[in-house]
């Protein structure tokens, strides 16, 4: 299931997709308008500043704006950000591998195999989906590549 903090960051991220002409936006008038609380809010914008994915700026007509086009902002990535792996057990996961304790042999284990499967799959979707696709859909429901 994914989570309130990876919903919201991919939320706030497509707010600030749609608002990329306009000035930046302030954590308030986002937290609002996406029905996020604010220092939940402020959390997830920290972490997506220092992932590189936004902008901040402080002071009169500050707030933040997205540091890369929306199409360069893939829902893989935010998901890692936010929740770290995307394999729902660690023995199949790609960037935060390890293995299981109670795990007898991972070349045979039928279980890892299935995940690995659920894994791909997912990631498939997750990895070729980015912030703008997201915003094209809620406008017309097609994907932007």
């Amino acid at each position: 299931m994914l989570s309130k903090k990876t919903k919201y960051a991919i939320k706030a991220l497509v707010a600030l997709g749609k608002n990329r002409e306009n000035p930046p936006m302030q954590i308030v008038r986002l937290a609002e308008q996406e029905m996020i609380p604010r220092k939940f809010l402020e959390q997830i914008l920290l972490d997506m500043r220092n992932a590189g994915y936004l902008y901040s700026k402080k002071g009169a007509g500050g707030g933040y704006s997205l540091n890369k086009d929306p199409k360069d902002i893939y829902l893989a990535d935010i998901l890692r950000i936010t929740d770290g792996p995307i394999a729902m057990v660690p023995c199949a996961s790609l960037k935060f591998y390890r293995k299981c304790d109670e795990c007898h042999d991972e070349v045979t284990c039928g279980i890892r195999k299935t995940f690995i499967d659920v894994r791909d799959a997912t990631l498939k979707v997750l990895a070729q989906t980015s912030i703008a696709d997201v915003i094209a859909r809620e406008t017309d429901d097609t994907v932007v590549s």
